[in-house]
């Protein structure tokens, strides 16, 4: 009788054991993919902040750093779980077509137009004169031609402008990220459209300077979105809920106020 009641202890112990290791089980992780823009990377903000993603959460990130519109294919094509994209009536409409059910502002900056120091533009900020004169004085102009939120932008500017751009022989589109296409315009001292964060941290500007910056056209907000066919929600989720977190929004706000007396984004969440 003794062993029996002994047994039944014993069994009764394990199993108390065994239900509360089941109530302290980890919490789900992996690693989720984030298909961004150039501008997050190329300015070095995702290598601010994503290490501290996964100190906090546990969630490892893969970035896919693409134009906007290639981003947005990869979330329709199920080859990206999150996006942090920025050209918002893209965004809209993936959301509109079921691929995400919301979109989350997270941040902005703007837009420049930059050009030779020595050119025939000068510093303003009316942006109808600038490619109005860019168009008219067929002055060489390099676009990224990539389907990216700059190059989406840039091609809204001339529609609402009323303006052709291929109407301008200096006109060339190249199918580059920000980082090249910049590239090429300070070795043609040509001009071209930047977002600021990633003209601010580019190397080497040579004799290119912001000729045009400020107005509605040419602000450049940045949201995010779970993609609906994600095989990682609860990774996906954690991210929007981080990244638009207090705490994270103040990271943000920092990003580049050391290195360049400015930041490179401002939180919007």
């Amino acid at each position: 009788m003794k062993r029996k009641l002994f047994t039944v202890f014993v069994a009764f112990i394990v199993l108390t054991l065994i239900l509360a290791g089941c109530g302290d089980a980890p919490a789900e992780t992996g690693t989720i993919t984030l298909a961004t823009t150039t501008s997050t990377e190329d300015s070095g903000l995702l290598d601010f902040i994503l290490p501290v993603f996964t100190e906090e959460t546990g969630w490892d990130i893969r970035v896919v750093s693409v134009g906007t519109g290639a981003a947005l294919q990869l979330g329709r094509d199920g080859e990206a779980d999150v996006l942090l994209v920025h050209a918002r009536t893209e965004e809209d409409r993936f959301v509109a077509e079921g691929y995400a059910q919301r979109r989350h502002d997270v941040m902005y900056n703007d837009f420049v137009v930059v050009g030779p120091s020595d050119g025939p533009i000068a510093h303003n900020q009316d942006v109808a004169y600038t490619f109005t004169a860019i168009l008219e004085q067929n002055l060489p102009f390099i676009s990224r031609g990539d389907n990216s939120g700059t190059h989406i932008r840039e091609l809204q500017i001339w529609e609402q402008l009323g303006l052709v751009p291929e109407d301008n022989n200096g006109y060339m589109e190249v199918g580059q990220g920000m980082g090249a296409t910049l590239g090429m315009a300070v070795e043609l001292d040509a001009f071209t459209l930047s977002d600021r964060a990633t003209w601010l941290s580019y190397p080497d500007v040579g004799n290119l300077i912001i000729v045009c910056e400020g107005g509605d056209l040419l602000l450049n907000p940045y949201g995010v979105m779970v993609v609906a066919s994600t095989q990682y929600p609860a990774g996906a989720q954690a991210f929007i809920d981080w990244i638009t977190s207090p705490s994270t929004q103040e990271l943000i706000a920092v990003f580049g106020v050391e290195e360049f007396g400015q930041p490179l984004f401002f939180p919007q969440a």
